[in-house]
Formats: C-alpha cells, sequence, structure tokens
C-alpha cells in the first residue's frame, strides 16, 4: 500500500500541480473540470476515465499530456493522488472504495470551486425535493433587487465554467444535490448561508443506504459548518440538528417565515399572497418562505423584493402545464422521483379528475406509504411503468377496490400515456409524476420529459429550459 498523497486541503486548482492526477467522467461536469485544470495547469499531465464511446470526442482535444483510459478499476485508479470525479460517479462503488484505500482521494469540481473562491457570498441551496425552484427563485429576487448575481450549480450550470470570470457577481445562488454536498465541505470553505428545504430517502442506489444519503446530505450543515444554516423546521431531520459552529434559523414556524393558507408571514406580520404565483403546489409556495430567509440573512429587505415572485418563470419538467388536447390537460413533473413528490404532485390536483403515470428505475426506496395514500385519496387511475412498476402494481392491486382507483399496467411510457388517455375517458388531467429516476430508459428526467411532451402532441423543444442560468 503506497502513503497517502501529502495534505492538499484546502484542495485549490495550484495544489495539484505535480501531483498524480486523473479526471473521472466525460459529462458536462467532467468536461467542466477538465477545462479549468487545463486553463490553470497547461503542462500539467492527466488521465481521463471515460466510456469507450467517448475516446473519440477526447481526440478532438489534441492534448499531448491527456491520457484517456476506460478502464476505472480500482488498481488503475489507486495510481492517482487525487481522482476529479463527476458527480454521479458515488465514492461508494467497490472500485472508488478499493482506490481510496490505497490512498486515492477522491473529490469533485465543486470542491475545487470553492477552494478557487473562499470568499464568495454564497448561498447553497440543498434538499430531497424543492431546491432548483427555491434557489432560481433565490437568484431571480436578488437580480430583481438589482443585485448581480450567478444561479448556477446542479441547476444546470456547473460551477467550474463560471471559474475564471472578469467580473465576479455579488451572491451566487447555488443548487447542492446529495452528490455534491459533501465537496463543500472537502474544500475546506465555509459558505456564508446554506439552506435545507427537507429530507427524505432518495438515491439510495449512489449513496447506499438512507443514513448515508442523510450524512451526506446533511455534510453540508455538519461538516462545512455554513456561517448561517436556514432550516426548514417542520422537518424532523433539519429541526434535530445540532449545529454549533453556524447561527441557525428556521422557516416554516411560527416566529420565522412561514406559511398561513396561501399568505407569507414574518412572525405575526402578514407579508405577501402567494395565491397568484405561478408556483404548483403549496410545498413550492412554502419554500419561498426558505428565499426570503435567505435574502434576511444576507442583510437585505426580503419584505420589499417580495412582490417581483409574481414574474418568476416556472422551471420546466416541475409540474409543467404543457397545455390540453381533446378535454385532457398534461402536466410533465418527470423530476419527481421520490413516492412523496408523487404525492405532493396529486396533491395540487386534489380537485380534478387524474391520471397519474408512476414508475421508473427501481433503486430501492419504499412505495408502501404512497400504497396506503392511495387507499384514502387516490386519483381516478393510477399506471404503473418502468423497473419498479411491478412492485408498485403488486402494492397497489389489493387496495383498488377500497381506493376506488382504475389501475393499469404499462411497459414503458408511449403505453402508459395511451393507458391513461384511455382510462381518463377525454376528461382531467394527464400527470407523469413518476417518483423514481428515468435511468434505463432515458439519459435523464429532462429527456424523460421532452418524450413526454411529444407522446402529448407538444413542442418538446418549447419546454425544456431553464431561465437565468449563469450571471445576471
Amino acid at each position: 500500500m503506497r502513503s497517502s498523497p501529502p495534505d492538499i486541503a484546502p484542495i485549490g486548482i495550484a495544489r495539484l500541480e505535480g501531483l498524480r492526477v486523473a479526471l473521472w467522467g466525460w459529462g458536462r461536469e467532467g468536461r467542466a473540470a477538465y477545462r479549468a485544470l487545463r486553463r490553470r495547469l497547461p503542462a500539467q499531465p492527466l488521465t481521463l476515465f471515460c466510456s469507450a464511446s467517448e475516446v473519440d470526442e477526447t481526440r478532438a482535444l489534441d492534448d499531448a499530456v491527456l491520457t484517456v483510459d476506460t478502464d476505472a478499476s480500482a488498481e488503475r485508479l489507486s495510481r492517482f493522488d487525487v481522482v476529479v470525479k463527476s458527480p454521479g460517479i458515488s465514492p461508494y462503488r467497490s472500485e472508488a472504495l478499493g482506490a481510496a484505500q490505497r490512498g486515492t482521494r477522491f473529490i469533485g469540481g465543486t470542491t475545487l470551486w470553492f477552494a478557487e473562491n473562499p470568499d464568495a457570498r454564497a448561498i447553497c441551496v440543498t434538499g430531497t425535493k424543492g431546491k432548483s425552484t427555491t434557489t432560481a427563485l433565490l437568484a431571480h429576487l436578488l437580480r430583481a433587487g438589482g443585485h448581480r448575481t450567478a444561479l448556477c450549480g446542479n441547476i444546470g450550470m456547473p460551477l467550474l465554467e463560471l471559474l475564471d470570470i472578469e467580473s465576479p457577481p455579488e451572491f451566487w445562488a447555488i443548487e447542492l444535490s446529495s452528490y455534491q454536498t459533501r465537496d463543500v465541505a472537502l474544500s475546506g470553505v465555509s459558505p456564508q448561508i446554506a439552506v435545507a428545504t427537507n429530507i427524505f430517502p432518495e438515491h439510495l442506489d449512489w449513496h447506499g443506504s438512507e443514513a448515508r444519503y442523510i450524512e451526506d446530505k446533511l455534510a453540508l450543515f455538519v461538516d462545512a459548518k455554513p456561517r448561517i444554516a436556514i432550516l426548514n423546521g417542520n422537518d424532523r431531520t433539519l429541526a434535530a440538528l445540532d449545529l454549533p459552529d453556524s447561527e441557525v434559523r428556521f422557516f416554516g414556524l411560527l416566529g420565522g417565515w412561514h406559511l398561513r393558507d396561501d399568505v407569507v408571514y414574518r412572525g405575526e406580520q402578514a407579508v405577501f399572497d402567494t395565491s397568484g404565483l405561478p408556483l404548483p403546489g403549496r410545498h413550492n409556495r412554502g419554500n419561498l418562505c426558505a428565499v426570503f430567509a435567505a435574502i434576511e440573512a444576507l442583510g437585505l429587505d426580503a419584505a420589499a423584493l417580495a412582490p417581483h415572485a409574481t414574474s418568476f418563470q416556472p422551471l420546466p419538467h416541475r409540474l409543467q402545464t404543457l397545455g390540453a388536447r381533446d378535454g385532457i390537460t398534461y402536466v410533465n413533473d418527470s423530476i419527481s422521483t421520490t413516492p412523496h413528490a408523487s404525492l405532493a404532485a396529486l396533491d395540487c390536483f386534489r380537485a380534478r379528475r387524474v391520471a397519474i403515470l408512476v414508475g421508473g428505475h427501481d433503486r430501492g426506496i419504499d412505495w408502501r406509504d404512497f400504497a396506503d395514500a392511495m387507499r384514502m385519496q387516490a386519483p381516478a387511475v393510477i399506471v404503473t411503468l418502468g423497473h419498479n412498476g411491478p412492485k408498485i402494481h403488486d402494492l397497489l392491486t389489493p387496495i383498488v377496490n377500497a381506493g376506488h382507483f382504475a389501475l393499469a399496467a404499462a411497459t414503458d411510457l408511449g403505453e402508459a400515456v395511451a393507458r391513461a388517455r384511455e382510462l381518463l375517458h377525454g376528461e382531467g388531467v394527464l400527470l407523469l409524476s413518476p417518483g423514481a429516476p428515468s435511468f434505463g430508459n432515458y439519459r435523464d428526467y429532462t429527456e424523460r420529459g421532452r418524450h413526454f411532451a411529444s407522446l402529448a402532441g407538444f413542442d418538446p423543444e418549447a419546454i425544456a429550459s431553464i431561465p437565468g442560468l449563469g450571471i445576471g
């Protein structure tokens, strides 16, 4: 076993010079990491681990000191001091664990960015659900107040794509997935503000267990030690956190920013009526309280900025109404990757006749809470599909009569849409809220949402863009 690499925390790019460095993954995050390293370390030998299908693309780089390898085994990874891996690659894979045991250190692009920007006024937003909309709302309101703000991170713009900009923004609104939260702690930097919307099981295939998912998610607060932590006081896991190194502020509770019916309150003061906002679902309007709490934590007047929420453009694939065809309204909630998200989506259409499509990649999440909810308040139609579709179908079959809903199974999304359309009989809402990832059949949830739009008869190109990414 070779010795561990020298202590390089916080891990800035300059500290990588002279070390044995590899990149693992060639998606957008991987490409951003490569460009950042090459700008700062043009002569540094690098090895890229990627798929065989990506090798031809790397040849176009014409990089004489880049080695490309398609075998990311533990033995090969262990030859490097530091591996900069893409977020989608789990550090709990056997090959990563094997290399780590031999001294290889795994970090992400998020680690490098924070190490290079220790003084950035960063507001990091995470949570199982609602983090993208919360981050985008935050950037929108800050910009409306005249503050130059970056909207970046997991929402669709890797941080390293904004590494060497000439004029940095005043604020950084950064979405972080559970794949990235620990990377902030690894940077050695404490962000100014960190926000958590909620915590419940997700991405168990990446993290390995529910306990590890929660631990990794909370690393942004426990290990990164933000100066101010803004937490959902109605979430039992978040409410129980002990953060002695951070100032903790709760939203969702009566003493702070909270929602009563459709009105946002600051303590006992009514501040803003959300009923006219383009934010479907009470959970989305509730996350506006997190945004106001973050703005206030920056020392700004959140109440003065609140009316600008009316001009917010909702993000695609999140309870996105596509339009109506032949009496049926189509709603794209492809971002839904947990049963809790599917339940929240159904709650938005409680007064309507609904057919919901559920199922996708099976990552071991328990659907019994969803099934129990269907006993009391089920939609008109449930169509199951995907790898975990049969499991969900089996859970629902015994309660069809009690829940008074029609149940159907489909092999793919096209068949699911057709069956739902048939069972709605030309009236109601056809809701794609699968409660499961898209892996296996689609590249990501956006491709799944685009396919749904196409099946429904709408232009997929018209629904795809996230407004405001980058600096504005």
